[in-house]
């Protein structure tokens, strides 16, 4: 197992790591989506549920890639947390995805249809913003927050992190969005967050894998 995941996993799930900072960074995500409550913005409420939920089936998948391989996850997150829930998902980042969705759907033309330089506007937002946070994980990377020990997902391919780690995020968050009929969009929500619930029960509750 690699130095970093071995670090990941030393301070995995460790309460004694907890700091005071966490309570306004709930209390930021709280008020994100009590103002867009008060306002009857259910589209982006749900929009942010959606993106929250599909981040994490991603961290559960990547939890088993360590369990399995018993080498590394594809990332990890072993640098300086109040709480580190899953291997590669710490408190912060937790917080960072709860309000993404929303932060990334006002960005979005109101009219689906519409285009921007010749792209359909989901598509190319789905694009930039899967730059933006390849980007952004590229820097934390630099820095030593996020581990990367497969030679594939790495500063020398950041196209494989753009391309298998954001864009697909992106296409089913936008997808998500544009679903018309309320009962739907939470019919797939509620999916997404049952296979999250067993995955979290199953892998970390039950098996001890990640």
């Amino acid at each position: 197992m690699t130095p970093s995941a071995l670090e990941a996993q030393r301070i995995l799930r460790d309460s004694s790591l907890f700091q005071w900072y966490v309570i306004p960074l709930f209390a930021l995500v709280v008020y994100v989506y009590a103002n867009e409550i008060e306002r009857r913005n259910w589209n982006l409420v749900l929009n942010g549920l959606a993106l929250w939920g599909i981040d994490w089936f991603n961290e559960i998948w990547n939890g088993l890639v360590l369990h399995f391989t018993q080498y590394a996850p594809v990332w990890g997150a072993p640098g300086k947390t109040a709480y580190l829930i899953l291997i590669g998902l710490n408190i912060e980042i937790c917080f960072m995805f709860a309000v993404a969705g929303i932060v990334f759907s006002k960005m979005l033309p109101a009219d689906k249809r519409l285009k921007i330089l010749g792209v359909p506007n989901r598509l190319f937002f789905a694009l930039i913003f899967a730059a933006f946070c390849a980007f952004v994980e590229y820097l934390l990377n630099l820095v030593g927050a996020l581990s990367w020990d497969y030679t594939w997902w790495s500063r020398s391919a950041p196209w494989v992190i753009f391309l298998f780690g954001y864009f697909p995020f992106f296409l089913v968050c936008f997808w998500v969005f544009d679903i018309e009929k309320l009962k739907r969009k939470i019919g797939v929500i509620s999916a997404i967050y049952v296979i999250d619930a067993i995955g979290l029960g199953l892998f970390a509750g039950i098996l001890k894998w990640i």
